[in-house]
């Protein structure tokens, strides 16, 4: 009697997956929400858990960002940082996250949320406190910060939810380093196969004098670097360098992949793969050749982006965030101090398209703070593909050196990051102390 019962659980389950699978359920979106404000820990130890000078070249290389400040230690110790740096975006790939196992039930909690929904990086917002250098300790922690429903999605054509995660970086005394707040896009899979949003899409190609005019904008790119870009002699509507990047190629991806890792699932080659696919089988799906591979392949495999509803693979979208950060900080010279971004990824970059980077000063003013005046620029920066589709902006505030009120004053954290950041490391302190009898 019980195993007949059991065999009929199973088979039950069986079929709610397959017809949940890729659909947005009432019941996710209420798990999803439960999820806001709870610390998970990850699925796997960031790239670097501990800041190296060559993680940090590479992270720099992995964008096509050769500032020596991330790469040339005798360069970087003539600089006020006294040697190499980490650039802007360099904390998503490092740090160890602290967290305690989960419970019983905020596993039952996390698991399996939006099981075979494409999931999609959609935009990022940073503030950023003290550099981080190799060897530096680095702590962290994620949690769900927003839980927004679209019923009727413009990004995909079906159902999607627009998720927040937050996370908060410190040092072994819980300063914060920074922290940001990415959003991601949950969205049917089956919904841009639907809508047939990107079927006027084909492949991009180029004649030699394209390559050439591309070729030519790298060839102008320059670095500022210890020449100061005072503050006093930016003007509002001013416009910066502008960067090329591109055409996107699978070798980017690879790339990307060097400087940042694997992504937050852990997989990797061979028994890596193995490993994972035993731990979760539905993060793999055949190939047409009968092999389980990662759904993540989508950025570089064709057959799978166009069985999704998707005509060519595409990047990852925290790379175009790199490229933005990357035309500011050449940009504003190396003792200025990029102190908050947030972009938006408005569409997709396809394998082939190419993009040109550009920013233009939209303010200037003095911020006083707890800190004092800091004396800032704020630049608006596009990039914009050979279609001429606008596929990412972003708002950045940076702090620059004044021949009136000196230099760069690094900014002081808000009071609860602060508190947040106590916390972080206090507690697993306390639960390693042995237990006073």
């Amino acid at each position: 009697m019980s195993e007949t019962k059991s065999n009929k659980a199973t088979t039950a389950t069986t079929a709610t997956t397959a017809t949940t699978a890729g659909r947005i359920t009432d019941a996710d979106i209420e798990r999803a929400r439960a999820q806001i404000g709870i610390a998970r820990p990850p699925r796997s130890p960031r790239h670097e858990p501990v800041p190296s000078e060559n993680g940090i070249s590479h992270f720099a290389f992995s964008y096509g960002d050769d500032n020596p400040l991330w790469h040339d230690a005798e360069v970087a110790r003539r600089t006020r940082w006294r040697g190499q740096i980490a650039p802007p975006g360099f904390l998503d790939s490092c740090g160890v996250d602290e967290t305690p196992a989960s419970t019983p039930e905020i596993k039952k909690l996390f698991a399996g949320l939006f099981r075979g929904v494409g999931e999609y990086h959609s935009g990022t917002r940073w503030e950023y406190f003290r550099p981080v250098s190799a060897g530096s300790a680095v702590f962290f922690n994620r949690v769900v910060s927003g839980v927004d429903v679209r019923e009727a999605s413009k990004f995909a054509g079906g159902r999607s939810v627009h998720m927040s995660y937050q996370q908060l970086y410190v040092d072994r005394f819980g300063y914060p380093l920074g922290v940001d707040e990415k959003l991601f896009i949950s969205a049917e899979r089956g919904g841009s196969k639907k809508a047939g949003k990107h079927a006027d899409i084909t492949p991009a190609s180029y004649s030699d004098e394209d390559i050439a005019t591309i070729d030519s904008i790298y060839a102008a790119e320059t670095i500022r670097g210890a020449t100061s870009r005072w503050w006093e002699d930016v003007t509002v509507g001013a416009t910066i360098q502008p960067l090329a990047k591109g055409p996107l190629l699978i070798t980017d991806i690879m790339a990307d992949h060097l400087g940042r890792g694997m992504g937050h699932y852990g997989h990797g080659p061979l028994r890596y793969g193995w490993k994972l696919r035993q731990r979760m089988p539905n993060f793999y799906t055949k190939n047409s050749a009968g092999i389980p591979d990662v759904v993540q392949r989508l950025h570089w495999e064709a057959e799978w982006a166009g069985q999704l509803g998707l005509p060519i693979p595409y990047d990852y979208g925290f790379m175009r965030t790199l490229w933005m950060g990357h035309a500011v900080t050449n940009w504003m010279g190396d003792d200025a101090w990029l102190w908050k971004f947030q972009d938006q990824l408005r569409g997709f970059n396809f394998v082939g398209d190419w993009h040109l980077i550009e920013g233009t000063v939209i303010d200037k003013r003095i911020d006083q703070g707890v800190d004092g005046a800091h004396c800032v620029a704020e630049l608006e920066i596009t990039g914009t593909n050979q279609r001429g589709t606008q596929t990412c902006r972003a708002t950045v505030t940076v702090i620059l050196p004044s021949r009136e009120h000196g230099p760069v004053v690094l900014p002081t954290p808000p009071q609860h990051l602060l508190r947040r950041g106590a916390q972080m490391v206090t507690l697993p302190a306390e639960q390693r102390r042995p237990r006073q009898r």
